[in-house]
């Protein structure tokens, strides 16, 4: 069982997290009526009284917009002004993550969004690498991603992630790490819980967000450092036959960062990667505070 921080943020106060407990009869647990969020933080490697936070107020915000397909007004600003507060009585000594939650509390057996109590909770666990970042192996699901016409996708609603789930477990049960989901145009569209670049020509091309994606935040990232340092960002659809023969690929996403693909299928791919080394490289110099260049993008809270 992981080691989780010790306080939590549950029915609008703080306490220990082992009292952040829900009844077997919540709405949100029956029906997937609930949003979530995940943002990671580190203790500032020159100052351990100081928490880093990767795009806090981006973070924020998209849980907020989550919140609204829940018919539920949540401000980004009262989000935030929760996660400073919750760092602050975890005073965590490690790298971890949050995972802010809105769901429906009701106890009601109907499945709606209308006339039912909401809440928004906090909780956070210690965390280091959630993939190799040194390289995974991937298949290719036989789960096809959702359309934004099926799921609000735009959101991380907790009920879309039953398909998320069976195709990683799917793609453990055969022997590989993570699994690469195509959309019902059969185009790559992400992994399951990560966007998808690939490397092609120097060209960096990842699916657009026609292609029934997340808007992930880590993704946005990467596209805005890659700009940056003058590499040519394409966002356009993908083949899966396009992944087999791509110079590099790699996954990204606020728990997984940049984690490279090594193999796909049986197809094994070049062990040099110079461009997502070099993205995962300034990647960790901005995540830790240590590129002038992207300091409005660390938020640092002060424990003392």
């Amino acid at each position: 069982m992981p080691q989780f921080l010790p306080i939590a943020y549950f029915q609008k106060q703080f306490c220990p997290f082992a009292e952040a407990t829900l009844s077997v009869a919540t709405h949100a647990l029956h029906y997937g009526t609930g949003a979530f969020g995940g943002m990671r933080g580190l203790p500032n490697p020159t100052d351990p009284s100081q928490i880093l936070l990767f795009r806090l107020e981006r973070h924020c915000q998209r849980l907020s917009q989550s919140a609204r397909f829940l018919h539920f007004d949540l401000p980004a600003s009262e989000i935030k002004t929760v996660l400073v507060e919750f760092i602050k009585q975890n005073r965590p000594q490690e790298p971890f993550y949050i995972r802010p939650l809105v769901y429906t509390s009701d106890l009601g057996i109907a499945p709606r969004l209308h006339d039912v109590e909401h809440d928004f909770a906090v909780y956070g666990l210690p965390l280091g690498d959630y993939l190799s970042p040194h390289g995974i192996t991937c298949r290719i699901s036989s789960w096809q991603r959702p359309s934004d016409l099926n799921l609000p996708l735009r959101g991380k609603i907790t009920g879309c992630y039953i398909n998320s789930s069976l195709a990683k477990t799917e793609a453990r049960q055969s022997g590989f790490d993570e699994a690469i989901m195509l959309n019902a145009q059969g185009k790559v569209s992400e992994a399951s819980g990560m966007n998808i670049f690939l490397v092609r020509q120097g060209q960096l091309i990842t699916p657009g967000t026609d292609q029934d994606i997340l808007e992930g935040i880590t993704r946005d990232s990467v596209m805005q450092i890659a700009r940056n340092l003058d590499i040519p960002v394409v966002e356009r659809p993908v083949d899966r036959s396009e992944l087999l023969i791509a110079d590099e690929v790699f996954l990204c996403g606020t728990a997984a960062r940049i984690a490279p693909v090594q193999q796909i299928e049986n197809y094994v791919l070049s062990a040099e990667r110079p461009l997502t080394q070099q993205l995962q490289t300034t990647l960790t110099a901005i995540v830790e505070n240590r590129d002038a260049a992207y300091r409005d993008w660390v938020d640092v809270i002060a424990l003392d």
